[in-house]
């Protein structure tokens, strides 16, 4: 090590101060907390002074990075401070990437890498610590590793020291959930003056924000790092921005771009030009780029959302949250005083959410639940999680699992193991796999890698995927230099290795590749549907056009690789035929029973599918029981309220028990109200289903009956002693209470002149709770409201009497409503 180099740089960063108190509490704690601004030197710094620790015995620091250029350009600067090269003592792993060697203590990796490891290797008995850099960017494998590394450590390895570093996280949440102490450190941060440019306007970004950089370069000195939400934005921007600075130095920067374009977008230009990096969200991490003393903020940055529902995730553009805009803020900050031009309005400000939406709360589940399963702990709850994923997402991520095979009773399979170990998402795994045993894998791995970067030809070039693995093909033949091909054959070239395959150039059956797309996306079988415009029905239910000029759109069958999850039908991107005769093994025969309200009730048949795609249907004259009971259930917990007769007594009973749960909580009365019995119906309806099959039949069941007998038969007694359905008057009559749900006190509405003699008002719930007494006229027209009897008749009596006795003179109308006799009726003839 080059200490001496090492230690002046140490010494330049606010890093440095904190660096003996975390020593410390790594002595006595095996997990802290580290909060950092950007730009305090925690990424390089802490790794390289925490290598010769005791507890460290030798063992290796992994630092996990959430994004590829950072974990490159983080080991290249911390092999720098020590005089050598990557992948002696610092190296990095990231996807089909290895610059690591036998001397190697500290790794940076990326993406599953660390999951993968502690698959193999459950207590991870080679590494001393693990570092969770970057941890406010809330990724899903961080999620994961996290989890899975906690647990690791409180069952096998208590020796394993975890660090989690953020830069502008929640961390008292955080704190909390792993009991760790926190240490906060100062960052090198010069003040940033902020500009509020105006309103957001999405529809012209690209336009809008070449104008707010051109402004910028007249107005500031120095280099301006933009950001915008994806790569479209940022090529439609470099083009207006090349032709109107044709003297600055115009870089893009984004994921998908070659690593020796994002080395130029981050390095100083050769030339000594001004310099406009225009990049994603990738700009926001620990990565700095030299010389940037600008900052303009679009405002928006693009998040994968997946919806359950469906299956499928949509990549969309969002507003950036407030923690966010001032990361990005803070890059103008990083060597000197800056500016940062935001792209909204003070008021759109005030507005934004304070948090990003952690990744687990919006993705595709099914890597996680494949990572625990191959953990060995799909019990969601005994992990340490500082978000827990959504229960819908996990259940579409099992279901999803079962069905490729890499589950049963949600357990992991051998062949789940086996997928696992590849790096790429289950679904391909499955795809690979299943192509090894087809003697398909050179066909496999092309189409994996097509499908997995991005798409080269474009939309113009129709949605045939088929068409991709042609060009890749004569790509790979002609040996042409194309940056674009270039990755799409280094990614095949890597699955290839893997599996020891070879690549094939000759041309291919279409559908061959539509056979293997239906290994990955089983629900994703289409048909198209007869007399309408390319429109196909798929094999989860949803529907999917194609362009009508499409090759592909007057296909029968389809297989659908990549499509968008809008409201309404889908649009293709890509897919591939397939022979309805590779379709066979997926074809089930059903009996299917639903209640069509529109029809009138049940309706059963026995089908031909192939998931939710109907092939032959026929009528059913004698369903499973089971089958009828379950639509019934069904259709009543979605349309229970219009179908079922809640009529009033059904109501009163309700509100009756629902006023006895709010007066008693202790005595644990259920919850009656509608939609909690229409949710729950199963357990109280299910009774009275038999010989139910028309919409009129459901209206005919006496739900009062039902739900009475629903209830344990000392409830039962209870529920007439504490809340009884009707009152006897001292006149004799007895009248209906009137109750409400929220507990308030139950009305009795009786004539006055029935009331005559009673001098206490009415209770219910054993004495407990008065009744709210409204006293009405002969003609039935409330004259007073009250819960004191006593006090009316003393005093509010004798001002209704002088009122109403000219009005009713047949009534009786006492001096003395004490000693008056109730009557129901006018006073007897003498």
């Amino acid at each position: 090590m080059n200490h001496q180099l090492f230690q002046q740089e140490l010494q330049k960063l606010p890093i440095h101060q904190i660096i003996p108190q975390v020593k410390q509490e790594l002595n006595n704690h095996n997990t802290l907390i580290l909060h950092a601004p950007p730009g305090a030197g925690k990424s390089t710094m802490i790794p390289l002074t925490l290598l010769e620790e005791k507890w460290l015995d030798g063992k290796k620091i992994i630092m996990l990075e959430p994004r590829r250029l950072a974990a490159r350009s983080i080991a290249a600067r911390m092999a720098a401070l020590l005089g050598e090269k990557v992948g002696e003592t610092v190296g990095y792993r990231i996807r089909f990437e290895n610059k690591t060697s036998a001397a190697t203590r500290i790794e940076v990796v990326t993406e599953g890498i660390l999951t993968r490891m502690l698959q193999a290797d459950n207590s991870l008995e080679n590494a001393g610590l693990i570092i969770f850099d970057e941890f406010h960017e809330r990724s899903l494998f961080a999620d994961v590793a996290l989890a899975i590394c906690r647990e690791a450590q409180q069952l096998i390895r208590p020796d394993l020291r975890l660090v989690v570093m953020s830069a502008t996280l929640n961390t008292e949440a955080l704190t909390k959930m792993l009991n760790a102490p926190l240490i906060s450190a100062d960052g090198r941060q010069y003040p940033v003056e902020t500009i509020y440019t105006g309103v957001r306007d999405l529809t012209i970004l690209p336009q809008r924000t070449a104008r707010v950089v051109i402004d910028a370069i007249k107005k500031e000195t120095g280099d301006i790092l933009v950001f915008l939400p994806g790569e479209a934005e940022i090529r439609q921007c470099e083009e207006i921005l090349k032709k109107s600075l044709p003297k600055i130095s115009i870089h893009p920067l984004y994921g998908q771009l070659p690593f020796s374009a994002q080395i130029a977008a981050i390095m100083p230009n050769k030339q000594g030009k001004r310099k406009v990096v225009m990049a994603t969200s990738i700009a926001e991490t620990s990565l700095t780029i030299e010389g940037i003393s600008v900052v303009v903020d679009s405002g928006y940055g693009r998040t994968l959302q997946f919806n359950p529902g469906n299956g499928l995730s949509r990549l969309t553009t969002v507003e950036i949250t407030k923690d966010t805009a001032d990361q990005r803020a803070g890059r103008a900050g990083r060597l000197g005083p800056g500016k940062c031009y935001r792209m909204w309005s003070k008021a759109d400000h005030s507005r934004m959410k304070a948090h990003r939406i952690p990744e687990i709360e919006e993705s595709d589940l099914s890597s996680l639940v494949l990572d625990l399963a191959q953990w060995g702990n799909l019990n969601i709850n005994e992990l340490t999680w500082l978000t827990p994923p959504p229960r819908s997402h996990l259940q579409q991520a099992i279901d999803t699992l079962t069905q490729l095979g890499a589950l049963e009773d949600e357990k992991i399979t051998s062949h789940g193991k086996k997928m696992g170990s590849l790096p790429c998402h289950p679904r391909i795994a499955h795809m690979l796999i299943k192509a090894e045993e087809a003697n398909q894998l050179p066909l496999a791995t092309d189409l994996a890698a097509v499908l997995e970067e991005r798409d080269p030809l474009g939309k113009e070039a129709g949605i045939d995927v088929n068409l991709r693995i042609e060009a890749l093909r004569r790509y790979r033949g002609q040996k042409t230099n194309n940056k674009i091909w270039d990755r799409i054959e280094k990614v095949a070239a890597s699955y290839r290795k893997m599996f020891n395959s070879t690549p094939s150039n000759v041309p291919f059956d279409p559908y061959d590749t539509g056979l293997l797309l239906v290994h990955a996306y089983p629900e994703r079988i289409a048909s198209a549907r007869p007399g309408t415009n390319a429109r196909f029905q798929l094999s989860n239910g949803t529907y999917a056009i194609a362009s009508h000029t499409d090759d592909m759109a007057h296909e029968p069958w389809l297989v659908v690789a990549n499509m968008d999850a809008r409201q309404g039908d889908g649009k293709i991107f890509l897919a591939a035929p397939v022979n309805p005769r590779d379709l066979a093994p997926m074809v089930k025969t059903t009996e299917a029973v639903i209640w069509d309200i529109r029809k009138g009730g049940l309706i059963a048949s026995k089908d031909l599918k192939i998931g939710s795609i109907t092939l032959q249907s026929t009528a059913l004259d004698k369903p499973d029981s089971e089958l009828v009971t379950k639509a019934i259930l069904e259709i009543i917990k979605k349309e229970g309220e219009r179908l079922l007769d809640f009529n009033i007594d059904v109501q009163q009973w309700q509100n009756r028990v629902l006023s006895l749960k709010i007066w008693n909580p202790e005595n644990n009365w259920p919850d009656v109200s509608t939609s909690t019995l229409l949710e729950n119906c199963e357990n109280w309806l299910t009774p009275w289903l038999i010989n139910i099959k028309r919409n009129d039949d459901l209206a005919k069941i006496d739900l009062l009956n039902a739900l009475h007998y629903h209830l344990k038969p000392e409830q039962q007694k209870e529920l007439e002693k504490l809340a009884p359905r009707s009152i006897k008057v001292p006149s004799g009559s007895d009248i209906k209470l009137k109750y409400n749900s929220d507990g308030s006190p139950p009305v009795l509405s009786v004539r006055l002149q029935e009331m005559f003699g009673l001098a206490e008002t009415p209770k219910v719930n054993n004495g407990n709770t008065n009744v709210l007494l409204h006293l009405l006229s002969p003609g039935f027209k409330p004259v007073q409201v009250t819960s004191d009897l006593k006090s009316f008749w003393n005093n509010a009596y004798f001002e209704v009497k002088k009122e109403l006795k000219s009005r009713y003179p047949k009534h009786v109308w006492p001096d003395d409503p004490w000693n008056e006799k109730a009557t129901r009726g006018v006073k007897r003839r003498k």
